[in-house]
């Protein structure tokens, strides 16, 4: 199914890439992305020749009907790992869990660092515990990843994507293994985050914002909704 969905991404939408020669043709890496769109997951393994596993709602997996079961078949042609996502520290560990038996098979695993997909197309701050915490488990080097346009062919809460072409940076690996047996310390964790984070702003070209998307989020329905009331309120 890998190769039916990814031939008919890369024939429909023509996505460009650079640096297709940094991802290695085996072993375990780690593949670490902004986040723009829900598509991030379908064109970043369409490009590769690699299969990459990345984490998905357990909901995907298990909706009951015929729908479901076709979402579900869907998402495991595509790579997608269910999770349980069901208590945040629960699904923390889950996805970490996952990650690791990804690695130790010697496959490729993609992580999106900042947790959520961007609201406003910026960059936002690292999750330190999942990718570090891999990275550092594992010893796999960690490969930047930007995706470009990808919120401009599929908008959040848009069904029907537009025909754009988008794009893939892929950085060079970056090697954390000196800090293996490390991933209880905090600070360890931070570093190894933001020094991902900063190549992937490099390679996205996009402004970084030092605070976490989830937050960004809130931030941005809070002002909506004070917005909204205040339009009845003058109403």
């Amino acid at each position: 199914m890998k190769l039916t969905i990814g031939g008919g991404l890369k024939l429909a939408f023509r996505p460009w890439v650079e640096g297709l020669e940094n991802v290695p043709a085996e072993g375990p890496a780690i593949l670490a992305s902004n986040h723009l769109s829900f598509s991030d997951s379908f064109f970043l393994p369409a490009v590769l020749d690699r299969k990459v596993t990345f984490i998905a709602k357990a909901e995907y997996f298990t909706t009951p009907g015929v729908k479901g079961k076709l979402t579900a078949a869907f998402f495991k042609g595509v790579g997608q790992l269910p999770v349980d996502r069901s208590g945040a520290r629960g699904a923390g560990e889950a996805a970490i869990r996952s990650g690791i038996g990804v690695l130790e098979r010697g496959e490729l695993f993609g992580i999106y660092p900042e947790g959520t997909r961007s609201p406003d197309g910026r960059l936002y701050r690292g999750k330190p515990g999942g990718l570090a915490r891999v990275a550092l488990a594992t010893g796999a080097p960690v490969i930047p990843v930007a995706m470009i346009d990808t919120e401009k062919v599929q908008p959040p809460g848009k069904v029907v994507p537009k025909m754009i072409r988008p794009g893939i940076r892929i950085g060079k690996p970056l090697d954390f293994s000196r800090y293996m047996g490390m991933d209880g310390d905090r600070f360890i964790l931070r570093s190894v985050t933001d020094e991902v984070m900063y190549e992937i702003m490099k390679l996205s070209g996009q402004e970084y914002v030092d605070i976490y998307a989830t937050v960004a989020k809130r931030l941005i329905a809070e002002a909506a909704k004070r917005s909204a009331q205040d339009e009845a309120d003058g109403a």
